[in-house]
């Protein structure tokens, strides 16, 4: 009994974890996008709402690469970040709250991206041990102040395996749910989401930018 128990609730946990992943198709108008044209982005410090004090800067430091790709030119972090500092600035929350002239007016660049961190870490599911990361973007015209794209990515990884038994693995998800929070898998998971997140050809992604070879300008 116990062990058609146990094979329940991991089909059930694959199931589910399959079905967070999923794509949500939805339609975006571009209009808003097409006529500002950025050249330039700002990504701001992600918010957190995870309790791994780790997902902010994951998150950030992985973000400007598939911006990068996209065609766009993106601000150096650490020369944004030290910028922040000098002005007294170090906490994401107050980050955000600064308006869009006013980062502007410090960067020059066309547009800021805002991220928030909404799921980040490792979790003991019984049998297997889940990394998944999640997260909400949007780009904001730094001139006017619209928002000219939103979206939202997740990515996840699952320990379990079909070999060693119940027992083997119950002891494969107890061992890696250890070396996840040693080594912090979040960090490549986040990568992951990233790039789904922030990668132009997505479905409902951003559009590519002026640096791509299949940039748009009409």
């Amino acid at each position: 009994m116990m062990r058609r128990i146990l094979t329940y609730i991991a089909s059930v946990g694959v199931v589910l974890l399959f079905a967070g992943c999923a794509v949500q198709n939805k339609q975006v108008d571009y209009s808003a996008f097409k006529a500002s044209r950025p050249r330039s982005i700002v990504v701001l410090p992600p918010l957190n709402e995870s309790p791994d004090v780790k997902a902010t800067y994951a998150m950030l430091s992985q973000a400007t690469v598939p911006l990068a790709e996209s065609g766009y030119y993106v601000l150096p972090v650490a020369v944004v970040e030290e910028t922040f500092r000098q002005n007294g600035l170090t906490v994401p929350a107050d980050i955000h709250s600064v308006p869009v002239a006013k980062l502007r007016q410090i960067f020059g660049a066309d547009a800021a991206l805002y991220v928030t961190v909404t799921e980040y870490g490792s979790k003991y599911q019984i049998i297997s041990s889940v990394t998944r990361v999640a997260a909400n973007a949007k780009l904001v015209d730094l001139k006017t102040g619209d928002v000219l794209w939103s979206g939202t990515a997740v990515s996840a990884t699952d320990s379990s395996s079909g070999g060693g038994g119940l027992i083997g693995m119950l002891i494969n998800a107890a061992v890696t749910q250890v070396m996840n929070h040693t080594f912090d898998a979040s960090y490549s998971v986040a990568g992951t989401a990233s790039y789904r997140l922030l990668s132009a050809g997505q479905p409902a992604g951003i559009l590519y930018g002026p640096r791509s070879p299949k940039y748009q300008s009409d």
